[in-house]
């Protein structure tokens, strides 16, 4: 009995052995067959397929000639596959191991472009089924993301990519302006109106000139009388009337506030 369990077990290895040889057609791969197909997959948009060629091209040939850029374009094939963890991962390690390539600024940009769509599908946890604006994506990536695009500007000022990144972080700017308005509206609708005010004040300190600035005044004018601190609801109206002056909230809380 022994010995027909022992045979079963070898039997078993020495067919995983030969079935696992069977399946992986590149293991007789050198490194320049094995970049080439990484990257005609990536050129014919197969990104799951160049992926796993991209992996093994590192694995099994970490300090070979296609090292570097085959782990930005690992890096691009993980974010056009919507693995934007792993292609912010693969971007962190290509500037660690590379901070003076010539394209490094465009690992910064990736990891930028990867922390700004991975937040787009994602409606906050504190604003359940609300708003599916752009506004309610994730704000913890949509600030990284602006992050990202801070120190590609800040690091690569002649870099090819700036400006899309400068174009993407007034994007950006105008979304996280946005979102604290969100929250501070569905605090108002809670009753949380010192958590209403200080969100909206935030706003206010944080993002001047952004479009959603008079909204956030017009909930610190209304909190405020709803918190019986009269002069600074009426310091709120004003600032609104003396920075938009067209505003259709000034009549809703002048009415509020009998003030004329």
């Amino acid at each position: 009995m022994r010995n027909l369990v022992f045979f079963l077990v070898i039997f078993s290895l020495i067919g995983c052995s030969y079935f696992d040889e069977k399946e992986d057609p590149t293991k007789d791969w050198d490194a320049d067959r094995l970049y080439a197909e990484a990257k005609g997959t990536l050129d014919q948009g197969n990104y799951t397929q160049s992926v796993k060629f991209y992996q093994q091209l590192e694995a099994r040939y970490p300090f070979g000639k296609y090292a570097q850029q085959a782990l930005l374009d690992l890096a691009y094939s993980y974010f056009k596959n919507e693995e934007h963890d792993a292609s912010i991962a693969a971007c962190n390690r290509f500037i660690k191991l590379y901070p003076q390539h010539l394209n490094v600024d465009y690992a910064y940009y990736l990891k930028g472009l990867a922390n700004f769509n991975k937040g787009k599908a994602t409606v906050q946890r504190f604003i359940p089924n609300e708003i599916s604006d752009e506004s309610q994506r994730d704000p913890g990536s949509a600030f990284r993301a602006f992050q990202n695009f801070s120190e590609l500007i800040k690091r690569f000022p002649d870099s090819e990519y700036i400006e899309d990144a400068e174009q993407r972080m007034r994007h950006l700017r105008n979304n996280l302006a946005a979102n604290e308005v969100h929250i501070a509206t569905y605090y108002m609708r809670r009753g949380a109106f010192v958590a209403a005010v200080n969100r909206a004040r935030y706003v206010v300190e944080n993002y001047g000139r952004t479009p959603v600035v008079p909204e956030a005044l017009v909930i610190m004018a209304k909190a405020y009388r709803i918190l019986e601190m009269e002069d600074l609801a009426k310091d709120a109206v004003r600032v609104l009337k003396l920075n938009y002056p067209n505003h259709p909230g000034i009549y809703e809380v002048e009415e509020e506030l009998e003030i004329k």
